[in-house]
């Protein structure tokens, strides 16, 4: 099979999936077990792919143009195969996970459920494999609209009013920033294609634009692209925590806010190239609006008592870092951003597996109801702690590559109020998740009356049987046993670090 035909395969395979959940809504078993089945081929296909493009080859699909100069294309290049690779594989895990909390939670409309979900992992595909800014745009617009049914699942008021906010943020970033940042550099540039070194170049030469307005581009382009969630266009994520826990997950790991990072990635590298970024200094200013916003989420998400909201602030910080070292725009600060893409998303999934695995086994959502619990669920807090860890930046998580690679860059650019920023957000990651997985497993639970007579049971279970395991109540074995995985997968990110550089290199060469 040709590495052309593999794209278009590894993009149907999404829409395939729709297809059998419809056909199959009526049965749950069929339903499910075709979701996983294609899902797992898709992994396949996209690893497949990625040989050839992490050995130089940049396969190419072109759909056709919707306008004269407006195409929907596709183009394989490393930093959307690495995004590709990511959510692929994260598909597989969610949808495993989803079933497990789905059904544990006896969650209405499921198949619409899944099939949102289905539609949503397309956009990322799509997004991931764009030769094009209008193919980006298309995919990036497509994103919102499959996710909005999955904020809104549970059909309340608080649901519909996240919805409101959900969609009104994004749909209004991207048109009124997104789509003028487009025409513009249409405007300038004649094309739209994503080049290495950029498409910019030529028209900074022959002043048909000023470094101001580049410094207004590139910045319609960032606020514009919202699902980076940099603030002050940041709520939405906050107001979709109302979602079911997969959708969270969805949300922060597999697609939609790596949608936004990965597309403010690829505007720095391939529309104004990270040279002229560099020579002019236009997008500094946007670094310290990231390096503001990792300090100042963090410091939110310490002062969250719901674990879902906290771990919304944490993932705005860390969306953060990612648009910092694109706009830093050194070779070590792109390659940190786009390692930092791959470890936050293994991270931060675990964490809100965890999450989702203690609402569904103790429907408890507060930090400070939690003390006592990780001596009945030992598995999830255990990957709680060691998910913790990776984002936090300290061995042997991924994310101590990610997060020191971006600190070289800071220093490459002798920005060390960007990089003091850097070290105080790792502290307040430390401050914010580190005593999660402590009261835990080190405080005594706090009971009420019907608790009390739960622990009794089970005391008594343990003394009859002698197994410590007797007093386990983890959630069901869907919902633990991927929390698991993706939490050694954060320590595996970390021995894959060589891997992953050498795989980005490419992008930050100089062309020609």
């Amino acid at each position: 099979m040709s590495p052309d035909n593999m794209i278009w395969i590894s993009l149907a395979l999404p829409l395939v999936a729709v297809g059998f959940i419809a056909w199959f809504r009526n049965s749950p078993d069929l339903r499910d077990g075709a979701s996983g089945v294609v899902s797992g081929l898709l992994f396949i296909v996209i690893a497949s792919l990625s040989i050839g493009v992490f050995s130089g080859e940049r396969p190419e699909w072109h759909l056709g143009e919707w306008l004269p100069g407006f195409e929907i294309a596709m183009r394989v290049e490393p930093l959307g195969m690495l995004f590709a690779l990511v959510a692929s594989g994260l598909w597989i895990l969610t949808t495993a996970y989803a079933v497990g909390y789905m059904r544990g939670h006896h969650e209405q409309h499921q198949s619409r459920f899944f099939a949102c979900f289905a539609v949503a992992i397309f956009a990322a595909l799509a997004a991931a494999f764009s030769a094009n800014l209008f193919t980006l745009f298309v995919a990036y617009e497509l994103m919102t609209i499959s996710t909005y049914p999955l904020v809104t699942h549970h059909g309340t008021d608080e649901a519909r009013r996240g919805g409101r906010v959900y969609l009104g943020i994004l749909l209004s970033t991207s048109i009124a920033f997104f789509m003028l940042a487009i025409v513009w550099t249409w405007s300038l540039a004649g094309t739209l294609d994503f080049r290495l070194g950029g498409i910019l170049t030529e028209a900074v030469a022959e002043n048909r634009i000023s470094q101001t307005g580049l410094a207004v581009l590139i910045g319609l382009f960032t606020f514009g692209i919202g699902k980076a969630a940099l603030m002050p266009f940041h709520r939405w994520l906050p107001a979709a925590m109302v979602a079911p826990t997969p959708v969270s997950a969805l949300l922060h790991a597999v697609a939609v806010v790596k949608v936004g990072v990965f597309s403010v990635m690829k505007v720095c590298v391939y529309i104004f190239g990270l040279e002229l970024l560099r020579e002019t200094g236009v997008s500094l200013y946007l670094a310290y609006v990231a390096g503001f916003t990792v300090v100042v989420a963090s410091l939110i998400a310490m002062t969250k008592d719901n674990l879902k909201a906290r771990l919304a602030y944490s993932t705005i910080g860390q969306l953060a870092y990612i648009t910092l070292g694109a706009m830093l725009a050194t070779p070590s600060s792109v390659i940190g951003g786009g390692m930092h893409i791959a470890m936050h998303a293994v991270g931060k999934i675990t964490l809100f597996f965890c999450a989702g695995a203690i609402y569904v086994a103790t429907h408890k959502k507060n930090i400070s109801e939690m003390e006592g619990l990780g001596r009945k669920m030992p598995f999830t807090f255990a990957a709680f702690l060691i998910a913790s860890i990776s984002i936090i930046g300290l061995p042997p998580g991924g994310g101590a590559w990610s997060k020191w690679f971006l600190a070289v860059g800071t220093v490459e650019t002798q920005q060390y109020v960007l990089l003091a920023a850097l070290m105080v957000s790792s502290l307040l990651n430390i401050a914010y998740l580190v005593p999660i997985p402590i009261r835990a497993f080190m405080k005594p639970k706090l009971k009420d009356v019907s608790e009390s007579q739960e622990d009794s049971g089970l005391s008594e279970t343990t003394s009859a049987s002698g197994g410590w395991y007797a007093n386990m109540k983890e959630a069901p074995m869907l919902c633990v046993v991927p929390l698991c995985v993706t939490a050694i997968g954060s320590i595996a990110l970390f021995f894959a670090a060589e891997w992953i550089y050498q795989a980005l290199l490419p992008i930050t060469e100089i062309p020609g």
